[in-house]
């Protein structure tokens, strides 16, 4: 295993050592013990820098289940660098913020909460850095798990658990999904790894499962990265502590699906479903966040629905950008992967700017006691650090120059622009739809920007409606928002810092066929562009979204921006109730209490799944021309068979009903030693011996059985039932017969005859299967029966008082 593989697997590692430093050191903030993890990583991922930027990549492979094509393959691009940087850059950010946010308290349980955020940590890295999908699928949900746990983590407050809920059941959904439309990948390309897909775009863009595959792979991406309409999660999200939400919903999890559509586009870039799915789903989780977190009262509610806004402006510039593929790089520059070099700068830049403000949030949350803007004011004197983060954070989520978030901005509009010139997927037509809508979120952007600044740092201080009160954080709450509003800065003032050691290796492997030849992205970042288009569509945003700022009471008066939760929480919550409402009507259906019911059940279905394959694969067929012939005695045996099982029904006393089914288990063992089969024989004969003894013993105290009355309908349906089971279970054994015959070298027994020596080192086929063959059945089925003793102990053990004697 190399190094990369233990830099994948490290957090894992070390959250395996947490409970054990937890107990050991109770003193001692369990933070500072994971502090340094993130911090390592990130150092050893910057030295990766300069052979990135030149246009390299690394890749070690570790064979996981090669008999599948899945091998643990850590692939390091320009792509998978700048997450891995992010993840372990703002990881370590957060991990020293939350030990301040997070006291340790005797009944704070920090071990949990620390092996949460590494388990996540350690999922996201595996996420970016896998090129095996089977791999990437496997850390995609368990950054589902870890973030549901990590929402939770708070779980004696309802909303926290309705949160938590909420997350892992859409996010676990899209991941499902993904699963599935991965698997259509291999079916197309035989192959789990990404470049090897990547390899055959011709293959797969002229495949019937084309299509298929983008939408369940597309789902996956839009229930992690909260498009609408699955973006309702990331609101309800904001339960867990504030570091958990400047973590997982600014910089990673949330980007996660971010990632897969940027690693995918070289696969269904240029496609017209792709252009369309990304970019009309993106530009309008744009507008709906951005409107939707105008009306927002708590802090981070704001923060969340911005979050979403600025997902789906990420959304809609990889959409817009993956129609690139359908042109060649002419002298190392195109007007149509601006779109993809804006939503690359804004990825960074979002990172730093929102990242700083949900610590911000934490901060005013933790001095004040409360996050409800109405309740807030005049905290710039108190907190003078905590507003100049605040101020440069909300002025670069707005757009203002000097700060990034004015650049990707600006690059933002000029992508939208450049759509309206596509002469492909009828965009002459309707892509002025995008910069209309884009400069109409962005005036909602500027004023939820405006609301969250001024309505918490500027006007009349309250401070009979705080909790606490108001002072300036410590400074180890101080140094992460600080730093990340220092790189706002400095990405705003020096952005081509960026340029050719990130940014261009990630336009690299986004859209990789544009520079096969060995060429490069030409990127120059810089703030003056003249009087142009954008620079109006900027002026017009500050101005109108001013406007909307300083009438908001007259906004917030209409009845969609009365209600603070997202409309579309109605379907989810009312989505739970029909199916559990489903779920108990399925349950009372089939679980009656009643043994009858079950056994009708099983058997329906047995006989049902029998007709279906025999009639559907026209499998009927009978050859009595090679049966051997019957002997006289053996009908003597069938008919002696067939009386006792008939005589069962009409017997009153029970211990003589037990003997005649005894009976029936013997003549059943007759047959077997009769057809040569000494071994089945003998164990029929010793499992039959023990269970008529057990009964008798059993039933022998049981009170005298009482006659149960029947309906006639239900004896009706019992005699069907049984005829249709017999009838189709011959008639499948007649087949397979028949078949055996008619097809000798396709018969299945030929395969155990001729491998059970030599696969399995055994002459007897029986035991050879059981054991062999059908190894992991068997080991199961002891471990069922291992698990029922272990019941039976318990029960055994339990005492009349109610608690377990163990």
């Amino acid at each position: 295993m190399s190094l990369l593989h233990l830099v994948v697997l490290a957090p894992f590692l070390l959250a395996i050592l947490i409970p054990f430093l937890y107990k050991k050191f109770r003193h001692i903030h369990t933070g500072w013990f994971v502090l340094g993890l993130p911090l390592v990583l990130f150092i050893y991922f910057l030295t990766f820098l300069p052979e990135i930027s030149g246009g390299g990549a690394v890749q070690e492979t570790v064979p996981w289940i090669p008999s599948l094509g899945i091998d643990f393959t850590v692939f390091v691009d320009g792509l998978g660098l700048l997450f891995a940087l992010l993840i372990t850059g703002i990881g370590t950010l957060v991990v020293l913020y939350s030990i301040y946010y997070i006291a340790n308290k005797k009944d704070e349980p920090l071990n949990n909460f620390y092996v949460y955020l590494l388990m996540f940590m350690g999922a996201m890295l595996g996420v970016v850095l896998s090129d095996n999908l089977m791999v990437v699928y496997v850390f995609w949900e368990t950054t589902s798990l870890a973030s549901m746990l990590l929402i939770g983590y708070w779980f004696h407050k309802e909303r926290s658990r309705y949160g938590a809920q909420k997350s892992m059941l859409i996010t676990v959904f899209g991941g499902f999904s993904m699963l599935a439309g991965f698997t259509l990948l291999y079916v197309m390309t035989e192959t789990f790894s990404i470049r090897e897909i990547i390899a055959q775009t011709d293959v797969i863009a002229s495949h019937e499962l084309f299509l298929p595959a983008m939408l369940l792979i597309l789902l996956g991406a839009f229930t992690k990265s909260a498009q609408f309409p699955f973006h309702i999660w990331l609101p309800d999200a904001m339960e867990a502590p504030t570091p958990v939400s400047a973590y997982l919903h600014s910089a990673t999890m949330v980007k996660a699906g971010i990632y897969l559509v940027a690693r995918m586009t070289p696969v269904f870039g240029g496609e017209p479903q792709w252009f369309w799915l990304l970019s009309g789903f993106g530009i309008f989780t744009l507008l709906w966040g951005s409107v939707s977190a105008v009306r927002q009262k708590d802090l981070k509610a704001i923060l969340a629905f911005s979050t979403i806004s600025q997902l789906g402006m990420i959304m809609t510039l990889l959409g817009l950008g993956s129609a690139a593929v359908h042109f060649d790089l002419a002298n190392g520059e195109t007007l149509y992967t601006t779109a993809i070099l804006a939503a690359v700068f804004h990825l960074i830049n979002h990172a730093t700017f929102k990242g700083s403000l949900f610590m911000v949030v934490g901060i005013v949350d933790h001095e004040t006691g409360t996050r409800d803007i109405r309740n807030l004011g005049g905290l710039m004197t108190l907190m003078p650090i905590t507003a100049t983060a605040a101020l440069i954070g909300t002025f670069s989520m707005a757009g203002l120059p000097p700060f990034n978030g004015f650049l990707s901005k600006e690059m933002f509009f000029t992508g939208v622009l450049n759509a309206t010139t596509l002469d492909l997927f009828n965009m002459q037509t309707w892509g002025l739809i995008f910069p209309v809508i884009a400069w109409i979120a962005s005036i909602f952007t500027f004023a939820y920007c405006m609301i969250m600044f001024f309505k918490t740092f500027t006007g009349k201080h309250q401070p009979e409606k705080l909790k606490k009160q108001a002072h300036e954080a410590p400074m180890g709450m101080l140094i992460g928002p600080v730093i990340l509003a220092s790189l706002v800065v400095v990405f705003g003032l020096f952005p081509n810092v960026l340029s050719y050691s990130i940014i261009e290796p990630v336009m690299r492997s986004i859209l990789p066929s544009l520079v096969s030849d060995g060429g490069e992205f030409y990127v120059n970042i810089y703030h003056w562009h003249g009087p142009n288009t954008e620079l109006m569509m900027t002026i017009g945003v500050v101005i109108f979204g001013s406007l909307v700022y300083l009438n908001l009471k007259r906004w917030q008066e209409a009845a969609f921006f009365l209600k603070e939760r997202d409309p579309l929480n109605w379907l989810y919550d009312n989505s739970l109730v029909w199916l559990i409402d489903g779920a108990t009507w399925v349950n009372d259906l089939q679980l009656t209490g009643r043994l009858r019911d079950y056994m009708a059940y099983m058997f329906v279905f047995f006989a049902g799944f029998m007709a279906w394959g025999l009639f559907y694969f026209d499998a009927i067929a009978i050859d009595l021309e090679n049966t051997a012939p019957i002997s006289t005695y053996i009908f003597v045996l069938v008919a002696v068979l067939i009386l006792a099982t008939i005589s069962i029904p009409f017997i009153n006393h029970r211990i003589t009903a037990i003997i005649v089914v005894g009976v029936i288990g013997f003549l059943l063992a007759l047959l077997f030693v009769v057809f040569r089969a000494p071994d089945l024989a003998l164990t029929q004969l010793l499992v039959e011996t023990v269970m008529v003894v057990m009964f008798l013993l059993v039933f022998y105290h049981l009170p005298e059985l009482k006659k149960e009355s029947f309906k006639p309908t239900m004896k009706i349906s019992n005699l069907a039932i049984s005829i249709a089971v017999g009838v189709f279970a011959s008639l499948t054994a007649l087949s397979a017969h028949a078949f055996s015959y008619e097809n000798p070298v396709d018969a299945i027994s030929n395969y155990f005859i001729e491998n059970a020596y030599t696969l399995a080192g055994g002459n007897n086929m029986v035991n050879v299967i059981l054991v062999d063959f059908r190894g992991l059945d068997t080991l199961l089925e002891v471990l069922v029966l291992a698990i029922a003793a272990l019941g039976i102990v318990v029960l055994v053990k339990y005492t009349a008082k109610g608690r377990e004697n163990l």
